[in-house]
């Protein structure tokens, strides 16, 4: 009877509708701010530092991730997630209170570190307050959690800022941040601390600032390259590019660039992933008006189907439960390349852009077979004092990798604006690397077993 009950059966239900809300709206909060941010910066004529919001977000939600992966594994979830929430919503008040923009600037780096915190945290309870055989679904809850916020925190978010005005982006979630902090109160009294103790854990905040800064400048020397400022794009790299190994090295499991087997090995393939995709996600619309001719609307409908895609994978993944994790993961894989090697294919002269959206769903679909399946895998192979540790990694790896994709795509495009390139053409590269670095993952998805499965492989099938 246990095992028939699902996430919302009476023992999971606050839970399962506490995660929910509780990932729902710090997506809410990261797709609303980007619609609020020029309301915002106009207001607080802060129009010179228009990236800095996002750049102390970026560095900050580093930072609390690298917090709370050995903060969780020391104490339990439940300070973690409950400091999460106040500093999540502290960021809110101050950058919804903000009369200049260096204020905004810091309270959306608090923003940042609370997301951090609490992501790891609900990362966590989804360890101890469900049994293995739910955290398929589990996972699948915060997959989903995201698809609202991208269906409707545009508009939502579009409107607030027409009508009421941009500070209420950040205001109107106050309550129902604290109420969804709430919903989460029973799991959080009966989630046990590992009671880890790690010499190590107090130099994880200062090297994912140092990975952070990493990325930011990373990023500042693509955008440097693209304004033909190739001397200050050099030495940004030069400087970035060890400060963001550094940080990766310390942050990372042993073995990750190697994908060593286990651990190291899914934390690699998560970076992969969410490097191909969102690099290519942020130049659909640009490509559909460049090369198609589309509007503004129908260029955006993409990423609605793709959102859709994401939340039909997720559900999906949670109910087979008769394949191999790994297996899984190199389906979604392999969904993923073919739809970037379509994208390729549409920016070839003559290709008609309709098929985007069919390519979009299945795009989507691999992401939501995979974001998943990477968790349950993490989780699955992670001691109780580890959960919170690895958790941390995978999405430290996802975060960072995320964030170097779209400024690589960012670059592309100033290529093309340059006319060191032709738009189609650069688009087609992207496609075709986003293509290539999911099939490269794909191969070595089989690693992302555990090593024992190998081990028993070998024993039960011994060689002649």
């Amino acid at each position: 009877m246990e095992r028939s009950a699902g996430v919302f059966a009476p023992q999971w239900r606050l839970t399962s509708i506490g995660i929910a809300v509780a990932i729902s709206l710090f997506a809410f909060e990261g797709i609303a701010v980007a619609t609020a941010m020029p309301s915002a910066v106009r207001d607080l004529d802060g129009l010179a530092f228009f990236g800095w919001p996002y750049s102390a977000f970026l560095v900050m939600n580093l930072v609390g991730l690298g917090v709370a992966g050995q903060w969780c594994d020391r104490v339990g979830p439940r300070r973690p997630l409950l400091t999460g929430i106040a500093v999540f919503t502290v960021g809110l008040v101050t950058a919804g209170s903000a009369g200049h923009m260096a204020v905004f600037v810091l309270g959306r780096g608090a923003q940042g570190i609370g997301v951090g915190l609490a992501s790891i945290a609900v990362f966590q309870i989804v360890a101890i307050a469900y049994p293995p055989h739910l955290r398929p679904k589990a996972l699948a809850i915060i997959s989903a959690a995201y698809v609202l916020p991208a269906l409707v925190g545009p508009i939502v978010s579009g409107m607030i800022t027409a009508h009421v005005g941009w500070r209420w982006v950040f205001l109107g979630l106050v309550p129902l941040v604290l109420a969804g902090g709430v919903t989460l109160l029973p799991a959080l009294r009966t989630s046990p601390a590992p009671g880890r103790t790690s010499a190590r854990g107090s130099r994880k905040p200062l090297f994912a600032l140092l990975a952070g800064a990493g990325v930011v400048v990373v990023q500042s020397a693509g955008n440097a390259l693209v304004a033909g400022r190739t001397t200050l794009a050099v030495l940004l790299l030069a400087v970035g590019l060890p400060a963001l190994g550094a940080g990766l090295r310390e942050l990372l499991p042993r073995g990750s660039v190697r994908l060593r087997r286990g651990v190291p090995a899914v934390v690699a393939v998560r970076g992969l992933l969410a490097g191909a995709f969102y690099a290519v996600e942020s130049v659909v619309p640009l490509t559909l008006v460049t090369l198609h001719g589309f509007g503004t609307v129908a260029s955006g409908l993409p990423l609605l189907a793709g959102a859709l895609g994401w939340w039909a994978g997720a559900q999906a993944q949670g109910r087979i439960v008769k394949v191999a994790r790994p297996s899984l993961l190199r389906w979604g894989l392999t969904a993923l390349a073919c739809c970037f090697v379509g994208m390729a294919a549409l920016c070839l002269p003559g290709a008609p852009g309709w098929p985007v959206y069919v390519l979009w769903i299945l795009g989507g679909l691999g992401m939501g077979v995979c974001v998943p399946t990477t968790g349950v895998l993490v989780l699955d192979q992670s001691a109780e004092d580890e959960t919170g540790a690895n958790s941390s990694a995978l999405q430290i790896s996802d975060v960072t990798a995320a964030g170097l994709g779209t400024s690589a795509a960012g670059v592309l495009v100033g290529a093309t604006a340059a006319g060191s390139l032709g738009f189609g053409a650069g688009m087609a590269v992207l496609g075709v690397a986003a293509a290539a670095g999911c099939a490269a993952a794909a191969v070595g998805a089989s690693r992302t077993a555990p090593v024992g499965e190998r081990t028993a492989v070998g024993l039960n099938h011994p060689a002649p």
